[in-house]
């Protein structure tokens, strides 16, 4: 029996109850620079329209030229596994070799950069919306990464606007999340029970805010306008650099030097929290992978070594420090985990990351493991934030629950 065998069947005996106990497995250090995105997106949370193309490619540094395959899953609403078979979600075939790889070109750290379009011979596309994890294996079938994706048809109208925070005690540091569902041509039965909502601040799963039901109901619109329910931490607007020419420094980079590599040394950043608010734009945690004078990036841009530096003398017992943002899809690891100094005096990490503009945050983690995303950056209500809502459908007697809508909206346009 293979590993991937036995993946789906640990999966389908021992399924998970709670919202993102199904968890994504990050990749191990070879494997770098994850984009995951549609057509239309420049997102790492793919949200896709039913029949758009989905796209993945990633950089493998270990120089073999492996194989490396996918497997596609359908998931519920709270990510426990669906009871619908891969034939009914599914036109073509799965466990599928990934066959477009190029190696790089002219740079100093050797790669192997691999992508992947759906639909494509194999496997020729989506058949229902829904939650969907694809994850990649390699020859041995062992699993290397998996990543979250959702694919929704647009039956109803979400409206969304921000708003702040109507408890008072958070009216400077949080915003609110309101609802509009309007089902012109769609039936609800039972919406009380059938319907789900999923709320997203910057396509960030860790942070979701899931399974509120509608506060009234109104003609054909379950309407969503709670004190607290719906809040958000406001956050700060994410740090960012710049290394798209390697041989010189760039938007906060402070000096570099060649090794093995290029290392690029960043300004020493500081805690934002007891700061007064500013702005300045960001991409919401997102990266852009560019390079000058290249023709292709993704087989011409290198990899440099990006040294993190973080003044923080309040962390208590037992906190750790982690930067982190979409170019590691948030994850809290031991790669991006932040060391005391004693010598500078500072918290330091290096990470190796493909040239681009990258957003990044420095959050705490708690002894009991809670993240505060906003003890260093602070949390301000004019931060600017995308946000997303996800709305799902399970009928009555329904095997499965449908994305039947996504709204959208910003809170650059908020309100009291």
């Amino acid at each position: 029996m293979t590993l991937k065998l036995q993946h789906l069947i640990v999966l389908v005996l021992f399924p998970l109850f709670t919202w993102g106990q199904v968890l994504e497995t990050n990749p191990p250090n070879y494997i770098k620079t994850i984009t995951f995105k549609g057509s239309q997106q420049e997102s790492q949370l793919p949200i896709l329209r039913l029949g758009e193309p989905l796209f993945l490619e990633f950089d493998a540094l270990n120089g073999r030229e492996e194989d490396f395959y996918y497997v596609i899953e359908h998931f519920n609403f709270d990510w426990t596994p669906s009871p619908l078979v891969k034939s009914e979600y599914l036109s073509g075939f799965d466990n599928q070799r990934i066959f477009n790889y190029e190696n790089s070109f002219n740079t100093y750290q050797i790669y192997s950069h691999y992508s992947l379009r759906i639909p494509n011979q194999q496997t020729k596309g989506i058949l229902k919306t829904g939650n969907y994890i694809i994850s990649i294996w390699n020859e041995n079938d062992q699993m290397v990464f998996s990543r979250k994706f959702m694919v929704y048809e647009q039956a109803v109208t979400v409206g969304v606007s921000i708003k702040r925070s109507r408890d008072v005690k958070f009216i400077e540091e949080k915003q609110t999340v309101d609802v509009v569902i309007a089902n012109n041509s769609f039936n609800f039965n039972n919406p009380m029970e059938t319907v789900k909502t999923v709320i997203l601040q910057n396509n960030n799963l860790n942070t979701a805010i899931i399974g509120i039901k509608p506060q009234y109901i109104l003609g054909n619109e379950l309407i969503y306008k709670y004190v607290s329910e719906t809040s958000f931490w406001a956050g700060n607007e994410y740090l960012y650099f710049e290394n798209k020419d390697v041989r010189a420094a760039n938007i906060g980079v402070q000096f570099i030097d060649l090794r093995e590599i290029y290392h690029n040394f960043l300004f020493t950043n500081s805690s934002r929290a007891n700061s007064p608010y500013t702005y300045f734009p960001d991409i919401n945690g997102n990266f852009v992978i560019t390079a000058i004078d290249r023709d292709n990036v993704a087989i011409e841009a290198d990899y440099t070594m990006n040294h993190f530096k973080l003044f923080y003398p309040f962390l208590k017992p037992g906190q750790r420090l982690f930067v982190y943002g979409n170019y590691n899809n948030y994850a809290l690891e031991a790669e991006n985990e932040l060391i005391y100094n004693s010598e500078s005096g500072v918290f330091e990490c290096a990470l190796r990351m493909k040239q681009g503009f990258y957003n990044y945050k420095y959050v705490v983690v708690e002894p009991n493991g809670t993240l505060t995303e906003g003890a260093i950056s602070g949390n301000f209500w004019q931060t600017e934030n995308n946000y997303k809502v996800l709305v799902y459908y399970k009928d009555l007697g329904a095997r499965y629950d449908r994305l039947i809508g996504v709204g959208e909206g910003s809170s650059v346009n908020i309100s009291n």
